[in-house]
């Protein structure tokens, strides 16, 4: 029961809803700078990017009938579209929801969550994922993965 209540949670959109609220305790807590009038308009900035980005690469993947599933197999490799500019733009909303959140919060500690955020995710997800494609699609994935950064 406690295993798969862990993976049901482990998941990324479970990790950046904890960073989120993880933001906005120390956005509680207080730090001696922040964004001041900027704040709110940057972290607005970020939250549309991070649509853009999110439903961009959904839009994408679905077209291609490939699957958004972190786990499973693909069954295409995508290439184009926000997938030219990241090959995990999925994350890289996340990481700008988090920085969003960062900003708006005003907290500056918010970037620690940030960069945590990062190290948890490409060890938990983006390994793995990238193995799965380097198995399935060689000589594609190869030359996608240098060719395209792994965040920006």
């Amino acid at each position: 029961m406690q295993a798969r209540l862990i993976s049901l949670l482990d998941w990324p959109p479970v990790w950046t809803l904890g960073g989120v609220l993880a933001i906005y305790i120390l956005g509680l807590i207080g730090f001696f700078f922040g964004f001041g009038d900027f704040g709110a308009g940057l972290g607005l900035a970020c939250f549309a990017i991070a649509a853009w980005l999110i439903g961009s690469a959904v839009w994408i993947m679905r077209a291609k009938s490939t699957t958004v599933h972190p786990r499973a197999t693909p069954k295409v490799l995508v290439t184009d579209g926000v997938f030219s500019i990241s090959r995990n733009p999925i994350y890289l909303g996340f990481v700008f929801i988090l920085v969003g959140a960062t900003f708006w919060s005003g907290s500056l500690l918010g970037f620690l969550v940030v960069a945590g955020f990062v190290v948890v995710i490409t060890d938990r997800f983006i390994d793995a994922e990238e193995d799965i494609l380097k198995d399935k699609f060689p000589d594609e994935a190869s030359h996608w993965f240098l060719r395209t950064r792994r965040w920006l």
